[in-house]
């Protein structure tokens, strides 16, 4: 072993040895965690609305004109502020070589949720530099630890729910891997006790709350042992405080196979993974109810929530001139979803009916992505005109009862 091969080796303990301190230092800060926010007792909630890259700015453009019909009476009393927030640009996150600059972060700090169209990631060999997700540093900074991702496919007896978890596994660490020689790339995996308990106990406690009756644990615990076994573990010893809850657990594998499994698939209710598998499983599961452009997110923590669209910006519809044909559907959802979580629940029972109604049962106004379906703002009309219906509600049964 030469003196230079000595010198690499010891760069690279050196930055495994800070890893470690790091992470350590997270789990203990896990375990001290605050109590939740309610938002009830708000004296006016701020919903950030961040358009971001590619489509994202059509999308959420469209997804404020219809939260601002969901909750115009509200708005008008001064209960709800809508604030749009500019500048979480890729161009603008370049410029400062930060994932999320601090002018951006001050005014999300200003927020209690929010709303956020997609973001660019720079991947490697892109030609940009290699700053992190904005997502990740969103999630990192105010521990939005689940990512919560509906699916639901009322025709095929699917209603499913995935509890994610944010702020472990591979993608926390994505961005502090090395390469260790010219030939040799490592990069990390993180999972702690505290950080999967949580994760899995709000899974078993949403089962509970919505009278599901089985809560599916998915790892690699057979081949990514210690890891994916700690998360595997923490399972069992979750479970036994839900003695009414049936629990199993599956493979990623098997699962995302079994996921298309018309037999199969109906009897899963609540999932819950660590974040790579949760992140490749729901966009699959999305694809099944009719692709990631129909499917929103939560990343919720105790003081704060993010809302999202599951799918990315998009560049590709840009550069080919097909943005005003962007479905805005995922992050209306994902709108749904933020009405819930702060308590409006009137207003998103009803706003999730609408968005049944426009994009799974009338379809009056089609989105394709290209020119022979309707536009983003063409469908954001419909949704709106759908909401102010006072028929809403007869409409909606008249569907379920066909």
């Amino acid at each position: 072993m030469t003196m230079s091969s000595d010198r690499t080796y010891d760069v690279a303990l050196e930055h495994f040895r800070k890893l470690l301190q790091e992470q350590v230092e997270r789990s203990d800060r896990i375990g001290k965690q605050a109590e939740w926010l309610d938002y009830s007792k708000l004296d006016k909630l701020v919903i950030g609305i961040i358009g971001g890259d590619g489509i994202g700015p059509i999308i959420a453009k469209e997804t404020k004109r219809v939260l601002e019909q969901a909750l115009s009476d509200r708005i008008r009393s001064g209960k709800v502020e809508i604030r749009e927030i500019t500048g979480l640009t890729i161009e603008n996150r370049i410029r400062q070589m930060k994932p999320l600059p601090d002018e951006i972060l001050a005014e999300i700090r200003k927020c209690n949720v929010l709303l956020k169209g997609p973001t660019t990631t720079p991947e490697e060999g892109s030609g940009m530099p290699n700053i992190e997700s904005a997502n990740i540093a969103i999630r990192k900074t105010f521990d939005l630890f689940a990512n919560v991702r509906p699916v639901k496919i009322p025709s095929q007896g699917i209603d499913w729910i995935f509890f994610r978890e944010n702020t472990e596994g591979e993608y926390v660490l994505g961005g502090k891997g090395l390469m260790v020689t010219p030939d040799v790339a490592i990069d990390f995996k993180v999972i702690t006790r505290p950080g999967a308990e949580r994760i899995i106990r709000l899974a078993f406690e949403h089962a509970r709350k919505t009278g599901r009756k089985k809560v599916t644990v998915v790892t690699k615990a057979n081949v990514i042992k210690k890891t994916d076994g700690l998360f595997l573990e923490t399972a069992k010893d979750v479970a036994k405080d839900f003695p009414e809850i049936k629990w199993d657990g599956w493979y990623v594998d098997v699962f995302t196979a079994k996921l298309i499994d018309e037999k199969r698939r109906r009897e899963f209710e609540v999932v819950v993974l660590p974040n790579l598998y949760g992140d490749i499983v729901t966009d699959e599961a999305a694809e099944l109810q009719g692709g990631v452009g129909t499917a929103g997110s939560a990343n919720i923590g105790t003081s704060f929530g993010m809302f999202e669209a599951i799918h990315g910006s998009a560049p590709r519809m840009i550069t080919e001139g097909r943005g005003q044909f962007a479905d805005p559907l995922s992050l209306m959802r994902a709108a749904v979803m933020l009405l819930e979580h702060v308590g409006m629940l009137d207003e998103s029972r009803k706003l999730a009916m609408a968005l049944d109604i426009c994009g799974i049962y009338d379809q009056k106004a089609k989105i394709t992505g290209r020119s022979d379906g309707a536009t983003a703002s063409q469908f954001g009309d419909y949704v709106i005109s759908t909401l102010s219906d006072p028929r809403l509600d007869a409409k909606w049964g008249s569907y379920q009862k066909n």
